[in-house]
């Protein structure tokens, strides 16, 4: 029985299928293990080496991985279930073989050894993006390339066995067609075939889309040897143009793949900072909160580049933002863009990097009191339930003079514990 490559697809008319997995489980005590009866076959579905969902299935359950590729049997120590594993399988699919773009199954994974990047293209939209390589399957790929996997050593020494036939006049191909200028000789490719019984225009339609494929990926492969000062020009460049053409709004998944494709991911907060930003960022936070989460989430560096970024816009609009520092940085932090031990980690060290020394000190002075509020706020949540002296210190704007004082206030009833900064007043 088969399914939908994509199973969230409930289509039944959906043209890409695969195999429904088939698991079995043999042995017992220490030596029980599943089988995957049909990796090969699903594997095939899906365009990736069998040893990749089989891989990644060890990598999930934290077991250890066989394969034996001539005997067809790949195996994860353990007994697993066969619907636990098609789950995994999904989720595998969605990583590894689906387009972020489109949601087609029909990609492909191209290594770079020397700068241990694994990317992704796909055929049906033309999308051409880096995969995050933090999973562990990620190590395994680079070690073990789609072309190097069992079955790819074959195929070249078939080539390379047509390509002496043809050199010997030894082919299928009788001698007195060598001469023919109308029969030439076959071309080597495992698409060529279905090309050749075809002539149609979806025919020649699928052959473009191949050669620009094919140009698209040296493109990357030359980029990616450029230097990072290059190549973090390309990723401004990509941005500005897209600003330029009023297309940035909805370029968010764009601008990631860009900066993956480039390498130049934590960096991209500071560019986007540059290009998003100016004397009225507590309205563009809001706005291009998602394109700036995409980079920022579980990546401290990029969210270290983010607050440098910042302090450059403080540098280009100081009479606007100087006094604005602390509400900007709660802004920041609310949307979830700058984590707390970042911005503690920022505020200890007063940096020139990118703006002077004095200006530094300045911003660092202006933010002290969101400082000193998320250090206090961190011992409270940290801290122990005894009540405190019944006094409260409050956070509160001062739209007079455009920045924030801290006031102290007495509390009413004495028996009360004692209330929260009320940070959201800034």
């Amino acid at each position: 029985m088969s399914v939908n490559v994509n199973r969230s697809v409930a289509d039944q008319f959906y043209r890409y299928k695969m195999p429904r997995l088939i698991a079995k489980v043999e042995g017992k005590g220490n030596g029980i293990k599943t089988v995957i009866v049909n990796m090969t076959d699903v594997a095939k579905a899906l365009s990736r080496p069998p040893t990749y969902p089989t891989k990644f299935f060890g990598c999930e359950l934290g077991a250890q991985t066989q394969f034996d590729a001539k005997n067809d049997r790949f195996i994860v120590n353990g007994s697993h279930e066969a619907n636990k594993l098609q789950d995994m399988l999904d989720v595998f699919i969605r990583k590894f073989v689906l387009c972020p773009e489109c949601d087609n199954p029909e990609t492909d994974l191209h290594i770079n050894p020397k700068k241990q990047t694994i990317g992704n293209s796909c055929k049906a939209c033309g999308y051409r993006g880096m995969l995050d390589t933090r999973h562990k399957l990620c190590t395994f790929i680079l070690k073990n390339p789609p072309e190097n996997e069992p079955g790819s050593v074959e195929k070249k020494k078939d080539k390379k066995n047509r390509k002496k036939d043809k050199e010997n006049g030894s082919g299928s191909v009788e001698a007195g067609n060598h001469n023919d200028i109308d029969a030439p000789d076959a071309v080597d490719g495992e698409d060529d075939e279905d090309w050749a019984e075809e002539t149609t225009e979806e025919a020649q339609r699928r052959r473009m889309e191949e050669i620009s494929s094919h140009a698209k990926n040296l493109t990357l492969s030359e980029d990616l040897e450029k230097t990072l000062e290059e190549r973090v020009n390309i990723f401004y460049n990509f941005v500005k143009k897209k600003r330029e053409d009023c297309a940035v709004d909805a370029a968010d998944k764009e601008i990631l793949a860009e900066a993956e494709r480039l390498d130049v991911m934590a960096m991209g907060p500071l560019i986007l900072s540059e290009l998003l930003f100016d004397e009225n960022i507590r309205d563009q936070i809001k706005k291009y909160k998602r394109h700036f989460l995409r980079f920022c989430v579980n990546n401290k560096k990029a969210q270290k580049y983010l607050l440098g970024g910042f302090e450059c816009l403080v540098k280009l609009h100081q009479a606007q933002l100087l006094p604005r520092v602390p509400v900007v940085l709660k802004d920041l932090y609310d949307a979830d863009l700058v984590e707390e031990d970042v911005i503690l980690s920022w505020a200890e060290k007063v940096s020139k990097k990118y703006v002077s020394k004095e200006l530094a000190k300045e911003i660092h002075a202006r933010a002290s009191p969101f400082i000193k509020w998320l250090k206090e706020a961190e011992e409270e949540s940290a801290g122990s339930e005894v009540e405190e002296d019944d006094e409260n210190v409050e956070v509160v704007y001062d739209s007079s003079a455009r920045e924030l004082k801290v006031e102290t206030v007495k509390l009413n009833k004495p028996d009360e514990e004692e209330d929260d900064f009320d940070i959201d007043a800034i």
